[in-house]
């Protein structure tokens, strides 16, 4: 039987544990942070603002594809709300909105990368379980 590779986040909790001593606001603000930014859109808009720059709504809207206006407003408010983006008005006739990552907004899509590296690492893992549980419950 072959040993499995360690996988490293859990090497890195079992050399580093949680502490005890939690601060109580961080964990809510941890909480908070995962509900918002843990969604397909948000996502979706931190890594199109990170692969093309400053834009526009409606290029935003175009370079993602599928959301509803609505929903893309919802969540750029909600992503400058948390200091994730800036939102820029130009006072011009029609007005004119240009949307940036701050600071705050690249690291958190740098953090996310590790989950694109673990899927990576684990792409033909996830495939085989995948598979097995359907085989499974056919």
């Amino acid at each position: 039987m072959r040993r499995p590779v360690p996988d490293p986040y859990i090497e890195a909790r079992r050399r580093d544990p949680v502490p005890d001593d939690i601060d109580p606001a961080i964990e809510v603000l941890v909480h908070d942070i995962i509900g918002k930014v843990a969604d397909k859109w948000t996502m979706l808009i931190l890594e199109t603002l990170h692969e093309h720059g400053v834009l526009r709504f409606t290029q935003l809207n175009r370079e993602i594809g599928s959301i509803s206006q609505k929903m893309l407003t919802q969540t750029l408010r909600q992503m400058e709300q948390d200091g994730l983006i800036v939102r820029t008005v130009h006072p011009v006739i029609p007005p004119h909105v240009d949307y940036a990552l701050t600071a705050l907004g690249e690291s958190l899509g740098a953090a996310f990368c590790g989950v694109w590296i673990w899927v990576e690492s684990h792409h033909a893992e996830i495939l085989k379980a995948r598979e097995a549980f359907a085989a499974r419950n056919a």
